[in-house]
């Protein structure tokens, strides 16, 4: 299961010689800071106060520079000696991925703990803002932040006209996880011209079962690097949903898919691609044109159909990101 992506499904002793943590601060003047998700280190270093961080999570690995840091715990398990030897001032966690009753036990121990929502694109960089008014960063998130939404206009602007083409995102295959509408990567897929086939669903990353998969048949599995070669092997047994047909499964990069940050603009190059390429696909597969498959595509008596022993199903491709 993807780490970042497959949310949240399922007294302590402070150190006697520790300062007493939490002491309350205005915003702009935290200056010890543990986070709780690895996104979050992300968020931190991207507005240039990594300088701040005391302590991170479990997973936190870019920039590199982050692996030098000590490590708390994860979103589920924090080791609270260690967190008090730190003496944090500022507790940073992720509002889909940290249990409630996490954060008020950290509260109850006198931390301040500010909570950061990343669900959409638009949380990314209200997030970046967000963090910087805490740290004294303000100008730097704002540049930021900026700089993240000038860069998602762009990759929307330059896919509008992509034609519609149905996905399936597969967070795991056991159990089946997936994501809704309200989802970045979802949101994602829609910049790249494509449409959840679950978007209608009400939780964030839902379980599905493989027949509401097979009954919407997708056009496109994504799924990231973290499923592996075989990640999309059990969707054999269905050879006539339209993904195998088309031969479009890709695998996208993990760590810039799974997470929050403004790397999602590389992952989002990459879904694109993949995309652009599951049309060619598309198209191949009916002997049309783009235009011409995405209509035979929602009506299949459009356009008389290929032999059925037309192109194979082929194996998952990693998908290219685009730019840096």
């Amino acid at each position: 299961m993807t780490r970042a992506l497959a949310l949240a499904c399922l007294g302590a002793v402070l150190c006697a010689c520790a300062d007493p943590p939490g002491d309350s601060r205005p915003a702009g003047n935290y200056q010890r800071v543990v986070t709780l998700a690895p996104s979050l280190t992300e968020l931190v270093f991207e507005i240039g106060a990594g300088d701040t961080l005391v302590g991170v999570s479990a997973w936190s690995d870019y920039p590199r520079e982050v692996l030098e840091l000590p490590v708390v715990g994860d979103a589920f398990s924090v080791d609270h000696e260690r967190l008090a030897m730190l003496r944090p001032d500022l507790l940073l966690v992720w509002e889909s991925g940290t249990p409630a009753h996490t954060v008020d036990e950290l509260r109850s121990l006198g931390y301040d703990v500010a909570v950061i929502r990343t669900r959409g694109l638009a949380d990314i960089g209200a997030a970046l803002l967000q963090i910087g008014s805490l740290v004294g960063r303000s100008t730097e998130a704002s540049v930021a932040a900026e700089r993240f939404e000038q860069q998602l206009a762009t990759l929307r602007e330059a896919h509008q006209d992509a034609e519609p083409i149905s996905v399936f995102y597969q967070v795991s295959a056991r159990p089946l996880y997936t994501i809704n509408r309200e989802h970045y990567v979802s949101e994602l897929i829609a910049t790249c011209g494509g449409r959840n086939i679950f978007d209608d669903l009400d939780e964030l990353a839902p379980t599905v079962s493989v027949e509401a998969v097979v009954e919407r048949n997708p056009e496109v599995m994504l799924a990231s690097t973290d499923a592996g070669d075989d990640g999309f092997a059990e969707w054999q047994r269905w050879p006539t949903i339209a993904a195998n047909l088309y031969g479009n499964q890709f695998l996208l990069a993990a760590d810039e898919l799974a997470r929050p940050t403004p790397r999602l603009i590389k992952a989002g190059g990459a879904m694109c691609l993949a995309l652009q390429r599951a049309r060619f696909n598309r198209a191949a597969f009916f002997g049309a044109d783009e235009g011409q498959a995405a209509t035979v595509a929602r009506d299949p008596k459009a356009l008389p159909l290929p032999h059925p022993d037309g192109p194979g199903r082929e194996q998952p491709q990693t998908a290219d990101p685009i730019g840096d």
